[in-house]
């Protein structure tokens, strides 16, 4: 099937939700399943939304939106969405904002990513980036002070440094931020934040002097227009690739995505059976879209939990740097 590029702001669900809406007539959609949150996650389901309408032929509409992570969930824990995409863990507020609204939701991890740094391709300087240089580079300190390259290493040449990065509300953020600077949400605020991939990826290739972040999945959409860093977490330079992520090697940016599904609203047939759709087609839409898939039996352990209720998270309410995908599927299957 022809896929958009990945990250497009409009997939294919939307214009067929569009058609199906203006039809208004017969054929028009008897069901709707409402997802948001995660840009990162956002190709994955889309991928999946598109084939489950084909599948489906019209009679069931999905909607995916793009409100960064914690956005997802503010909107999942008031009741407004059915599924939440996530690219980090739920945290102990949303849990908490659940809880009070009493909304119960099941965890399933769907992907592994590789939160990618990125260069402009006439950036001949930088092939190689430490942990230690990337946190002197965004820690909150930095703000105001540290503008050009040579401040960060003075191999590096005497230009102005610009950066660009996910936005409060996003959960790459987040994830970043505790990796690299040792805090969650702990980061200089001057530089240009987004919660749109895309919107990152146009900044760093429209600037020599740019650096990003962002998923792995829109480095490789846009490997034409931005350059990947590889990154030394303390022992060498390691570049993101589907062997880097799997032997636990490319850290500490490798990291689980999730969804989260409303316990309620997979009551509802047309939620259930695109949870099932999902789990059984997510091996091969997964790598589709330039994620690392987990093993089959993961997302067998997703559907079983939610046929069992297994509600919560495994994670506690906290973010966690650095868990490999063995130790992430020994934590879900004790779950």
């Amino acid at each position: 099937m022809l896929r958009l590029p990945t990250g497009k702001a409009l997939g294919i669900s939307a214009v067929l939700g569009m058609l199906i809406g203006a039809a208004g007539v017969a054929g028009a959609a008897d069901a709707v399943v409402k997802i948001d949150g995660s840009s990162t996650v956002y190709p994955i389901t889309e991928a999946v939304a598109e084939d489950f309408q084909i599948a489906k032929k019209g009679k069931i509409r999905v909607t995916v939106g793009i409100s960064g992570t914690g956005g997802g969930f503010k909107k999942f824990c008031r009741g407004e969405i059915d599924i939440a995409n996530a690219s980090r863990p739920i945290l102990k507020k949303e849990m908490d904002d659940c809880k009070a609204a009493g909304v119960q939701y099941v965890e399933m991890p769907v992907a592994f990513d590789a939160l990618t740094v990125v260069v402009n391709p006439k950036n001949d300087w930088t092939k190689t980036i430490t942990v230690a240089e990337l946190k002197k580079i965004w820690e909150p300190a930095a703000q105001g002070k540290i503008m050009r390259w040579n401040q960060v290493n003075p191999a590096w040449p005497d230009e102005p440094m610009k950066l660009y990065g996910a936005g409060a509300d996003s959960g790459t953020f987040d994830y970043f931020t505790e990796a690299i600077v040792g805090k969650a949400k702990s980061s200089r605020g001057d530089f240009t934040a987004s919660e749109d991939d895309n919107v990152l990826v146009q900044g760093v290739a429209s600037d020599k002097n740019a650096l990003g972040f962002f998923g792995y999945a829109y480095y490789v959409e846009n490997q034409k227009k931005v350059k990947a860093v590889a990154v030394d977490g303390g022992k060498s330079g390691v570049l993101p690739s589907a062997k880097t992520v799997e032997d636990g090697s490319y850290q500490p940016l490798s990291r689980p995505i999730f969804i989260y599904v409303n316990v309620k609203a997979a009551e509802k047939p047309e939620v259930k059976e695109l949870v099932e759709f999902y789990m059984n087609n997510a091996v091969t839409l997964v790598k589709e879209v330039k994620f690392f898939p987990l093993p089959a039996q993961a997302y067998n352990t997703n559907l079983e939990h939610l046929s069992k209720k297994k509600i919560g998270t495994v994670f506690g309410g906290q973010s966690e740097v650095g868990l490999k995908i063995e130790e992430l599927l020994k934590r879900e299957a004790s779950f």
